[in-house]
């Protein structure tokens, strides 16, 4: 345990603060987040049990939307029980282990999520730009290839981050986390030695992944709308469009987020503190809340077949 901020030691657990600033609204602050986990979960899991059910959807982009339901399933679940946990309980306290692999799932799933886009508008392209090839170029076997290429790149990738905080920064300065989960910058600044090769890095995987995935997607969306323009009618054009709607929401819902909360970590030094921590349990809940009602909303195929699942359970009542 450690008994001064001066003393480095190794500690057996840290302490989460929540939301720091707002400790006395806590018990307030569960209610908006307590219902947003809550229609994160139910909404992912009704894509996947409607993608089960409806054999018409057992497409590679709706298989590409279950993998993202099953991602921000983790990302909210990884995160929201501990949160809501100190909300209710006060059980601020967390493992180290416990600590470094929520690290781990948080940041490594993020970057599976951005590679399952990546996945998604290739395969927009290919069904915009060479729809007659484009049941022979993703079949289901390149679909679960995408999808284990973008899950072994998230591991490559943040694996190494837990791994370099637990061999080389074994000591720390204090033991008080000021955010609600492990954030990786958020247990470095505590740590005692030199901290460069993890900020490099950090800061590296992040260009990796946010500058190139975001340039790739741009570029396969100019093929995209060139291919589009090319159209004889306005009306084949909206068509066409229309189809890839839903992928463009969600990329905005998915980047936007982080960008603004990035931007704000580094350069928003004016910002107070509780507005950082807001915004980095936002970006963790807002995809996972809006990507099946923008699914729901803009797929025809889905939104009937909630619609007769309803029908049919008032029937029943």
């Amino acid at each position: 345990m450690l008994t001064s901020h001066n003393v480095c030691s190794v500690p057996s657990s840290f302490q989460l603060t929540g939301i720091p600033g707002l400790e006395s609204l806590h018990i307030w602050l569960s209610i908006p987040f307590g219902s947003m986990y809550l229609v994160a979960v139910v909404g992912n899991v009704t894509i996947l049990a409607v993608v089960k059910v409806e054999h018409s959807l057992h497409q590679p982009m709706y298989f590409f939307l279950c993998m993202l339901a099953v991602i921000d399933l983790i990302l909210s679940t990884s995160t929201m029980p501990k949160l809501l946990g100190i909300f209710w309980f006060g059980t601020r306290d967390i493992g180290l282990d416990a600590c470094l692999a929520q690290m781990f799932l948080i940041h490594c799933f993020a970057t599976v999520e951005s590679g399952i886009f990546l996945a998604m508008a290739f395969d927009r392209y290919v069904a915009i730009c060479n729809p007659l090839h484009h049941t022979t170029v993703l079949t289901h076997t390149v679909v679960g290839r995408l999808g284990l290429a973008a899950l072994l790149r998230g591991v490559l990738y943040i694996g190494p981050l837990p791994l370099m905080i637990r061999l080389r920064l074994p000591l720390y300065k204090s033991r008080v986390i000021s955010h609600s989960y492990c954030e990786h910058m958020a247990v470095v600044t505590l740590t005692c030695g030199d901290s460069r090769v993890n900020n490099v890095y950090g800061l590296s995987i992040g260009f990796l992944v946010l500058i190139l995935d975001s340039t790739a997607i741009a570029a396969s969306y100019v093929m995209i709308f060139r291919a589009v323009m090319g159209l004889a009618t306005p009306e084949a054009r909206l068509k066409t469009l229309g189809t890839c709607g839903s992928h463009i929401c969600a990329i905005l819902i998915f980047y936007v987020p982080i960008a603004v909360s990035s931007l704000i970590h580094r350069f928003g030094h004016q910002v107070p503190p509780p507005i950082h921590t807001l915004l980095a349990n936002f970006y963790l809940l807002i995809p996972p809340i809006l990507n099946p009602i923008v699914y729901a909303v803009r797929t025809k195929q889905i939104r009937e077949r909630l619609l007769q699942i309803l029908k049919i359970e008032t029937k029943i009542k």
